[in-house]
């Protein structure tokens, strides 16, 4: 499976969509190369992309702290064993408690084997995380991007993506899931670099210009 691993990986693909489109020139002068954003996979960076959904970076670092801490050693063992008044303490609410608790039941099961999706396509890996209760297109995506480093991962469905490409190429509104993925296709195989810029672009707007996200 073709990965993104490094800084050259991602001027590669930062050169592949300029030729295909001038607007990808414009928005790399605004950002320049992007983040990496890579870490390793496994079950405690899966965790970690639940626990940080619809938190901000300070809220997320706080709740995993508290989770690294209470849950010591973070293992789906050690999730299944855990007791309600140390899920409480965690910090975590009672949704993530119960998506990471199905996350580890599933491993534990086999019914989710986070090694072979290293060898998945994007499809594939989507199909076999969603199965499972709890986790969304939203959670899969960056478990595709930043965990498994898949150079064709995308992220449709984030709102910072959306509203990034809605500014750069000019769209009317903010374009939902199905539309920007749609739009996408164009940029395959490099749209895992492709979300990567939009991510930094939205950074540069919000800093800047100011946006209504």
């Amino acid at each position: 499976m073709p990965t993104i691993t490094c800084t050259a990986d991602l001027e590669q693909g930062m050169a592949a969509l300029a030729r295909l489109d001038p607007v990808w020139e414009r928005i790399i002068s605004r950002t320049g190369i992007p983040p990496l954003r890579r870490r390793e996979g496994g079950f405690p960076s899966l965790a970690s992309i639940i626990v940080s959904q619809q938190l901000s970076v300070a809220s997320a670092r706080a709740v995993w702290a508290k989770v690294e801490s209470v849950l010591a050693p973070l293992t789906p063992e050690r999730i299944l064993a855990a007791g309600d008044e140390e899920m409480r303490l965690s910090g975590l609410s009672r949704p993530k408690q119960k998506t990471l608790r199905a996350v580890a039941a599933a491993i534990v099961e086999d019914r989710l084997d986070l090694r072979a999706l290293e060898t998945a396509t994007p499809e594939l890996v989507h199909e076999r995380m969603t199965a499972v209760s709890g986790i969304g297109p939203w959670t899969a995506d960056v478990y595709l991007l930043f965990c498994l480093g898949h150079r064709d991962g995308f992220a449709a469905g984030d709102l910072a993506v959306q509203e990034a490409a809605r500014v750069a190429f000019g769209l009317p509104m903010r374009p939902k899931a199905a539309e920007l993925s749609a739009l996408a296709e164009a940029w395959r195989p490099w749209r895992g670099v492709a979300a990567r810029l939009l991510w930094a672009y939205y950074a540069v707007l919000k800093s800047r210009e100011g946006i209504n996200a």
